[in-house]
């Protein structure tokens, strides 16, 4: 079949998508960036917060649209799969199979299915070790001019961290640790095939071999990572503020084939609303922590994410984030209004208003 597949979300479902393309293209399936085009059409879907879940709705159905054409069969893949199982076909029976996150490997057995009108719901385990899978890479150059080839690197799956208003856990499990030598040896694949710079991400880079329980970490990896040649940047995304220790600072810094752009999620500055997100670092702590890296790290450029109206912000807690912000000085941000998500503890917890949350997200 003739299959387009559109990627919803972030990095870390872009590396499942080019995972599902590069399985399509294994099973003799033709890959069209078009999905007018296509006989089969995959959403791989986000379902982080409610925008995120109506996005991936109002794509599977913009998606479905094609069927009065060549599209027969469409499949709903990735998070909301995996977060509502076979209801996504109850409530958009539009849809002919969905696929969890850790189904991923077995794209084309749902495909083939599908099409024989099976409707199936592949939901495997998603605490399972990390699938080690080819790739059909689809990034491009990130500074054309220089035509420097970028490509992301998952280095783990999960997340331990349990934050109150978060249901990545639920989606996509618990944290999982890639073997150090085989994201190594997908570096050097990377770089024989020209790119030059490589964003690893994970849930949480930080955490990345506590559950190998052997002394492996991050700073050790990128050690190996830097030895790799060909390579020119790596870029770090998402260090949790509670696991940037020295040692991870120093190796940062020293290193230059590290790319001097830090993404730390802190969410908020107030204890009282860290405290209840069930945020391990408090205030001072991720003061101090930006302090001390602007101090070891000459040039650092940070970014961070922020949301506004959590459980707990008035007008006070608010005004301490926006103090925070003209101090710390920090150069980007994601700045996102609340999202009480169902299944959630913060869900539960009393909060600002939609309007309010909207407001000051604009502001800061």
């Amino acid at each position: 079949m003739k299959v387009s597949l559109i990627s919803l979300g972030c990095p870390k479902n872009q590396v499942a998508a080019e995972q599902m393309l590069a399985a399509l293209a294994a099973a003799g399936h033709e890959i069209t960036p078009d999905p007018a085009e296509a006989e089969a059409v995959v959403v791989n879907t986000c379902a982080f917060i409610e925008d995120a879940k109506q996005e991936a709705i109002d794509t599977l159905l913009e998606a479905a649209q094609l069927k009065s054409g060549r599209l027969k069969t469409l499949l709903c893949a990735g998070c909301l799969a995996q977060l509502y199982g076979g209801e996504v076909m109850a409530e958009l029976p539009e849809v002919d199979g969905v696929v969890g996150v850790g189904s991923c490997e077995r794209i084309a057995e749902a495909l083939d299915a599908a099409a024989r009108g099976e409707r199936p719901v592949y939901l495997d385990p998603n605490d399972a070790p990390v699938q080690e899978s080819a790739r059909l890479v689809c990034t491009g150059p990130a500074w054309a001019y220089l035509l420097i080839y970028f490509a992301y690197i998952k280095i783990a799956e999960g997340c331990d961290n349990r934050c109150s208003y978060c249901l990545i856990p639920s989606i996509r499990g618990p944290f999982r640790s890639r073997p150090m030598a085989a994201i190594v040896e997908e570096a050097k694949s990377l770089a024989a095939q020209g790119y030059k710079e490589l964003i690893l991400v994970a849930q949480d880079l930080t955490h990345y071999g506590a559950d190998f329980k052997d002394g492996t970490d991050l700073a050790a990896l990128l050690r190996e990572l830097c030895a790799v040649d060909g390579l020119e940047w790596l870029r770090l995304h998402y260090l949790y503020p509670h696991e940037l220790d020295d040692g991870l600072i120093e190796v940062i810094a020293s290193e230059p084939k590290i790319v001097k752009y830090l993404d730390i999620p802190i969410q908020h500055i107030n204890d009282n609303i860290l405290r209840k997100m069930n945020r391990r670092d408090r205030g001072a702590e991720i003061r101090a922590l930006f302090k001390k890296l602007r101090e070891r790290i000459p040039g650092l450029v940070l970014r961070t994410s922020l949301i506004t109206g959590l459980p707990g912000e008035g007008e006070a807690e608010f005004e301490e984030l926006c103090e925070f912000l003209r101090e710390a000085k920090i150069e980007r941000a994601g700045v996102f209004p609340f999202s009480p998500e169902e299944g959630t503890p913060a869900a539960k917890m009393p909060h600002a208003d939609a309007d309010t949350a909207r407001q000051r997200a604009e502001l800061v």
